[in-house]
């Protein structure tokens, strides 16, 4: 054991004398000797705002009325859900199981439970940032529990149940990064997810920065561990699972936007809007929110009040 150390501080010793090792955030990016991560857009078209000043957040009240739409949900046995693997705690892979597991996972099954009487209904499909709302609109998925920011554009889409879950988009870089707050960004390289509320916020706070957008956000992981970018932007509970995943990255900076989540429905199905929005009602009151928060979110920190409902009739 010995004599193995000695050749190990040797063989350190002359490594160190022959060359200088930079620190990852030190390192130009490379775009020739990696590869981007599949559908990568380096300084896509952002437009629009982060958030809106409208009352998109407040939704139809619950209601005991007959429900068409839950009562053909009833009759098929069981619940189109879109989501996806890629949102680590929220929605991701057990990569020894195979199977979905996380915060949104767990909440689905509870929807679904109270929608058709049995959790093990919920038909899980996976959907892409851009193909989320398109899914709802065209009835491919009966509700969208992927992580969506409801706004005023996307209340215009489809309709949203009321808030679920409170996040706060903040900054993800390197450990000993610089980069500490939006200002520090000018003349970096970040990465936020394309068709995102993220990424028109990071355009707001960082117009000196170039952008890079990506289809599903874990792609700026790999775009951060392998220099393509200085720094990731999304909501705070996504770069707490990428952080579980690459202890060498850090959450710095303010919060930069609130990042309030609803179930996603289709327009024409109020009366599906209101069963969900019981269904969370009973979430929230019969401590089940508490508990998976608990299960999947004390990255965040100990468990706050369930989000409030909100309604507009």
């Amino acid at each position: 054991m010995r004599t193995i150390a000695a050749v190990l501080v040797v063989v350190s010793v002359l490594v160190g004398s022959c060359a200088t090792v930079r620190p990852l955030t030190d390192v130009a990016a490379s775009l020739t000797t990696l590869p981007m991560p599949s559908g990568a857009e380096v300084a896509p078209s952002v437009s629009g705002a982060a958030v809106e000043s409208c009352d998109a957040t407040a939704s139809l009240r619950p209601s005991s009325e007959p429900e068409p739409t839950v009562d053909a949900l009833r009759r098929r046995g069981r619940v189109v859900v879109g989501i996806d693997q890629n949102s680590n705690p929220l929605s991701f892979r057990d990569p020894i199981t195979g199977e979905l597991e996380g915060f949104l996972v767990d909440l689905s099954r509870e929807v679904v439970r109270d929608l058709v009487g049995d959790p093990a209904k919920a038909d899980f499909r996976l959907v892409a940032e851009p193909d989320r709302i398109p899914a709802v609109q065209n009835e491919t998925v009966d509700i969208l529990t992927k992580a969506t920011t409801i706004t005023c554009p996307r209340a215009e889409q489809i309709a949203f149940s009321t808030v679920y879950f409170e996040g706060s988009q903040r900054l993800l870089v390197p450990r000993g990064s610089p980069v500490r707050e939006p200002a520090d960004l000018a003349g970096k390289r970040i990465c936020s997810g394309l068709a995102t509320t993220s990424i028109a916020t990071v355009a707001r706070v960082a117009p000196a920065a170039t952008i890079l957008g990506v289809p599903n956000m874990d792609d700026c992981l790999v775009a951060l561990q392998q220099g393509q970018a200085d720094a990731a932007s999304t909501d705070d509970v996504l770069l707490a699972g990428m952080v579980a995943q690459d202890p060498n990255l850090e959450i710095v900076g303010p919060p930069l936007e609130s990042e309030p989540y609803g179930i996603g429905m289709n327009k024409s199905q109020d009366d599906l809007v209101r069963a969900v929005n019981a269904s969370l009602n009973r979430i929230r009151g019969d401590g089940t929110w508490v508990a998976l928060y608990r299960k999947w979110l004390t990255a965040l920190g100990p468990p706050p009040t369930p989000p409030e409902p909100k309604y507009r009739d």
